[in-house]
């Protein structure tokens, strides 16, 4: 990722020798003369990072400007300014994405379209993955496909998602713009607010374009961070990404394949048949992500010496901590839910994973002890939901919870440590974490009775089950009973 995350550098320096200097420059394909008017730099463009174009602040939207096409960047650049949609300007955010990946990853690989071969290798994958995933857990399949997706395919595929995350964020940094000033001022200010919303939207479409076609390069996966980034009931993987993970474990491709299969597919089981986990984990980091509070002193400086000809300003303000989680009671539980939440699910596929791949597969020791290297040293994924969301995951939290599950399976089964999913209230919280032995030998509660007397109060007679119908709480796809109240 960028060292300057909105993706705009220093403005030109001015050649000692004046008007020669420059020509100079020009000639010589250096510097930021004409080209770069605006005094941007390090946006993605068509050359690179840092290669030719790179330092063209239009380049990641436009190309290299010349007197043919200078019209027409203008002409988008005015269209970023006047920009009146939410607080991320996703199109932006979307069209630096495919161009970031279609410049190729840092390991200097390019994207290419998924080939029949790659697609029945990844189906097959899948297939095989759900075979031995029934002798782990109770869930049963979630994949209702098995897909192979080129880097620019999983950008698309997962865009929505992102926005999901990342708009409770860069709606609280929209807001601040407009309350720093005086409410007497906002009028007469109201031309340099709507720049401001339009200039900060267009730094979050442009940093998180960046971050999600640099992470195209690395993820093998929908679920790298934990969360259903795809469709619902499509496991995903990466072929060329997949094929750059395992290059140098010394495993055989076939089995690197298989094993990322496992995790993918046990993600999509958990996700398909726990209705209730999606919303509950994008609840929690939206909870959180509004917990956040902007430093308005730090802001109210930035606006007073606001110029739009040097927008790193505010990237700088950014940079030096503008971004504070609200020291309050809720923020600390809305955090710790979150990363609780989390650490459970990356737990739980850990876990069941493992149970599923170790009688089978020789490396599964290896591939295992990988994955959990690249979560504790702050992979790709940690690192740009970091970024993002403003939330780092600890490692030490998935391992605990990796623990737990596999005690809970020793004491009570696949079925006792899956029925867990039934109700959040049943999961393991992180103070059962510190302890797991405590939550292993504890005794439960059992919510059944609960749910159908709140069924009863809230319907009364009617919510009472038909015995001549199946009682859908009892199927084993996890979906919620269907109330014949109507």
């Amino acid at each position: 990722m960028s060292d300057t995350p909105f993706g705009f550098g220093l403005p030109p320096e001015e050649p000692e020798d004046g008007d020669e200097g420059k020509k100079k420059d020009q000639q010589s394909g250096g510097g930021q003369g004409p080209a770069n008017p605006f005094g941007f730099g390090g946006l993605p463009g068509a050359g690179g990072f840092g290669g030719p174009g790179a330092d063209n602040p239009l380049a990641a939207m436009f190309g290299s400007l010349n007197p043919t096409d200078l019209g027409a960047a203008f002409q988008q650049l005015g269209q970023m300014l006047s920009y009146e949609g939410g607080p991320v300007n996703w199109d932006m955010a979307k069209q630096i994405a495919r161009q970031t990946v279609a410049q190729g990853a840092q390991d200097g690989s390019k994207d290419a379209s998924v080939g029949p071969a790659d697609r029945r290798a990844v189906e097959e994958a899948v297939r095989l993955a759900d075979l031995w995933l029934d002798d782990a857990t109770s869930l049963p399949s979630g994949a209702g496909a098995a897909v192979a997706w080129s880097r620019a395919e999983w950008v698309e595929a997962t865009l929505p998602a992102w926005q999901e995350l990342v708009d409770p964020v860069a709606e609280r940094v929209g807001a601040a713009m407009g309350d720093v000033l005086p409410e007497e001022m906002q009028a007469m200010a109201g031309p340099l607010i709507g720049m401001m919303r339009s200039m900060g939207g267009a730094m979050f479409g442009t940093q998180i374009g960046q971050a999600v076609g640099v992470l195209a390069g690395e993820v093998v996966g929908s679920t790298d961070i934990g969360l259903p980034l795809g469709p619902a009931g499509k496991a995903a993987l990466l072929p060329a990404n997949v094929e750059a993970f395992g290059k140098d474990l010394g495993v055989p491709q076939e089995e690197v394949r298989l094993y990322l299969a496992l995790r993918e597919a046990a993600h999509q089981r958990l996700f398909a048949h726990v209705p209730w986990l999606r919303s509950h984990l994008f609840g929690a980091v939206d909870g959180y992500a509004r917990g956040i509070k902007v430093d308005t002193a730090k802001l109210e400086d930035v606006v007073g010496q606001f110029d739009p000809q040097n927008p790193e300003q505010l990237q700088d303000a950014l940079q030096q901590g503008m971004f504070q989680p609200e020291d309050t009671p809720e923020q600390k539980a809305a955090l710790a839910r979150l990363e609780t939440a989390l650490a459970l699910v990356e737990g739980w596929v850990d876990a069941v994973v493992h149970a599923a791949a170790k009688p089978r597969l020789a490396s599964a020791d290896a591939l295992r002890e990988t994955l959990r290297r690249r979560r504790a040293t702050g992979g790709p994924a940690e690192q740009t939901f970091a970024t993002l969301i403003g939330l780092e995951l600890r490692p030490r939290r998935l391992r605990d919870a990796s623990r737990l599950w596999a005690s809970l399976t020793d004491a009570r089964g696949a079925d006792g440590r899956d029925g867990l999913w039934a109700h959040p209230d049943m999961l393991p919280t992180a103070t059962d974490l510190d302890d797991p032995d405590g939550f292993v030998h504890r005794e439960q509660l059992d919510f059944s009775e609960l749910d159908k007397m709140l069924g009863e109060a809230a319907g009364g007679s009617q919510a009472t089950p038909d015995p001549g119908k199946p009682d859908l709480r009892k199927k084993d796809d996890g979906e919620a009973e269907d109330d014949d109240a109507e």
